[in-house]
């Protein structure tokens, strides 16, 4: 890998690290209603996956979604204004936090539904394979999908139908506060590896090993060899929601948090760059996550009477009569 690939992976994680901090201290302070579900921590699995990706390929993302947004190239700034419920939000703030989504980009949409994106990627997938097309989509969902049916039945017909979709089990070694060894029989690359599924497990902290995998799967995918899974082995800095911080509520054991903070990939990663190059890339990066924070903070709120429009598409409002 180049130096300047290596520079490019950073600023991508750099500045998701930078943009859920800033977001973890706006839900504190009750600036984005209802919260977020932090990144932190995982940067490595988006960056490393996403940096595969073209523009016309395609990602389903988790209620932990920021991440993956930003490393498919969504700008800052109009993800922020979503978050905030403004119009200037990639769904003119009706998604939020959870359901962000940008199909210019190929982002299919964030998901509240634990594992529901699975579905959506293979649907995705076999409608570009139905086209002729050459575009891959992505799947991201955490350890805790995977005992999740629509899943599992998304890797069925997915095998069966031989599907270009990679998906990508992001092991933060917690389902919320459930720890794996007691959700999960078998571990995750095994029940992949029942339904056919070409499988890898990688060190998810290490973004360069995360992108050599993901190019390897992504490589068999696009050759039209069916569908891959690849377990990325992750952590969550911080607790499964930000009210967790809010309350001052930490179920996990100090030591294991501090010992996955020894892996974090964004410093492990500055240190092949020097601190000079660290220090201008966390620079511009500080300076655009600025930008963001005034932008969305001075765009305009949707007005009330328009609360019922783009819940059909063609941005039609709901009919009159009609019970929700």
């Amino acid at each position: 890998m180049t130096r300047e690939n290596r520079m490019a992976l950073y600023r991508s994680m750099k500045l998701i690290r930078e943009f859920e901090e800033r977001c973890l201290a706006m839900a504190i302070a009750g600036e984005i209603d209802g919260g977020i579900h932090p990144y932190i921590g995982q940067e490595a699995v988006a960056v490393g996956i996403c940096a595969n990706l073209t523009e016309r390929d395609g990602i389903t993302s988790t209620h932990r979604g920021h991440g993956h947004v930003l490393a498919k190239g969504a700008e800052p700034r109009r993800l922020l204004a979503e978050l905030l419920g403004t119009l200037e939000g990639f769904n003119k703030g009706r998604g939020g936090s959870m359901h962000a989504a940008d199909m210019k980009l190929g982002i299919l949409g964030a998901n509240g539904i634990v594992g529901a994106g699975g579905a959506i990627a293979s649907g995705a997938a076999w409608a570009a394979k139905a086209r002729g097309d050459s575009e891959v989509v992505v799947s991201f969902f955490g350890d805790g999908a995977m005992s999740q049916g629509v899943l599992l039945e998304a890797f069925n017909l997915a095998a069966i139908w031989s599907l270009p979709v990679l998906f990508v089990c992001e092991n933060n070694q917690y389902a919320t506060s459930l720890k794996l060894e007691a959700g999960l029989a078998g571990g995750a690359t095994r029940r992949a590896e029942g339904f056919g599924l070409v499988s890898r497990s990688v060190d998810g902290m290490d973004v360069e090993a995360v992108e050599s995998a993901a190019a390897e799967l992504l490589e068999g995918v696009r050759a039209g060899r069916g569908p891959a899974f690849l377990e990325c082995r992750t952590y969550r800095f911080f607790g499964h929601h930000s009210v967790l911080e809010l309350l001052g509520v930490e179920f996990r054991d100090p030591d294991e948090v501090a010992l996955w903070r020894t892996k974090d990939p964004i410093p492990l990663l500055g240190d092949q760059l020097g601190e000079d190059v660290v220090a201008g890339i966390d620079a511009a990066v500080k300076e655009t996550i600025d930008e963001a924070v005034e932008f969305a903070k001075n765009a305009p709120s949707p007005d009330p009477k328009d609360a019922l429009m783009y819940l059909y598409a063609g941005a039609t409002a709901v009919r009159p009569g009609v019970i929700l």
